[in-house]
């Protein structure tokens, strides 16, 4: 069970890995947040609204002291306008693109095309840093269908008063000897049939839905990752993901099939810090761009980034119900539309 929630930690790791080039942006200096949060922005809005499904796949809560065990997996969709990214000279101080292009690839992007960027940062007087490096391009073809993923495995307990609380949890566990990660997520779902007076007898239900996740990764940057510009002490990356969802549920409960569906908002933070002391090598010119010496400097703690998403979302599913085992799939449409399949052991 451990090992199916730790998928979307190798996700994240296969990123950072795949992406150990990034480090170089850091010789983009001050502009280097701006440029990797509009790398990154579709992957980590991606997982927060891939972590918000996966909750349902019936209105019915479970009687008191019912449970399910569920094993799905959620996938959400990379809309066109988030595989890449314009590059706007107004929004950078220092960094300009080598061969003029405007349009950049991000992490999710179909186009494996790496973009080479300059980088002038003004020294003492006349003199300018200077130096250069390659953004790499999407990881789109590496995915299957351009998701981003995020497998789940939940526990579901009927409590009274017709409530179901759901609860996802790992602690914090060293994934590999570079990646620690830990995940918890509530749910709680509360029958809303029972006041409808004969409505309730009829094989139909409706419940409210609210849930709510954190994870965080941490993932080890070493020196043989890194560029011969860029060296790292106690190098760190760093993902926190925190989301929740609101929703009405409706479903029609048969015997052999479940036909449900939801309405609701959803949300979500994330941040993307890199950590420790980098050691940053720059060529030194003259206004005339003749080369004089190299300069080294030391920067701490460099990236800081925060990222959001939040809408409105409509869900509707299936489930086959075979006693108590159950397969479902369902398709979520949102900004980042998610289809999410898995199957449950539940009893009463």
């Amino acid at each position: 069970m451990k090992n199916l929630m730790f998928i979307c930690t190798i996700f994240l790791s296969v990123n950072t890995t795949n992406a150990q080039e990034l480090e170089s942006v850091l010789l983009a200096s001050d502009d280097a947040n701006q440029l990797l949060e509009n790398y990154l922005n579709p992957v980590m809005k991606g997982l927060m609204t891939s972590m918000n499904n996966g909750w349902y796949s019936t209105a019915k809560t479970h009687k008191k002291f019912g449970f399910d065990i569920t094993i799905g997996a959620s996938a959400s969709f990379t809309p066109d306008k988030d595989q890449m990214f314009q590059f706007v000279s107004d929004q950078y101080n220092y960094i300009s693109v080598t061969d003029g292009g405007t349009s950049i690839p991000t992490i999710l992007s179909k186009d494996e095309t790496e973009t080479e960027l300059n980088v002038t940062v003004p020294y003492d007087g006349d003199k300018f840093k200077v130096g250069s490096f390659k953004m790499p391009g999407g990881i789109a073809k590496d995915l299957p269908a351009n998701a981003t993923p995020a497998p789940f495995v939940q526990v579901g307990l009927g409590l009274p008063f017709k409530t179901t609380v759901k609860l996802r949890y790992v602690p914090k566990t060293n994934f590999t000897s570079d990646v620690e990660a830990n995940l918890i997520g509530v749910g709680l779902q509360h029958d809303l049939t029972q006041y409808l007076g004969v409505v309730g007898k009829l094989p139909f239900s409706v419940s409210l839905l609210g849930a709510y996740t954190t994870a965080s990764v941490e993932y080890a940057i070493k020196n043989d990752d890194l560029t011969d510009q860029v060296s790292v002490v106690n190098g760190l990356a760093q993902f926190k993901l925190k989301t929740w969802t609101v929703q009405a549920l409706g479903s029609l409960d048969f015997k052999i099939v479940t036909i449900y569906g939801g309405l609701g908002y959803h949300g979500g933070t994330s941040s993307f810090d890199i950590k420790g002391d980098y050691s940053l090598t720059y060529d030194i010119q003259d206004a005339g761009q003749n080369k004089i010496s190299t300069f080294e400097e030391t920067i701490k703690d460099p990236i800081n980034l925060d990222f959001k998403t939040s809408g409105t979302r409509a869900t509707v599913g299936a489930r086959l119900n075979l006693a108590f085992f159950k397969i479902f799939a369902d398709y979520t449409v949102q900004e980042y539309n998610t289809a999410t399949v898995g199957v449950a052991f539940s009893f009463r």
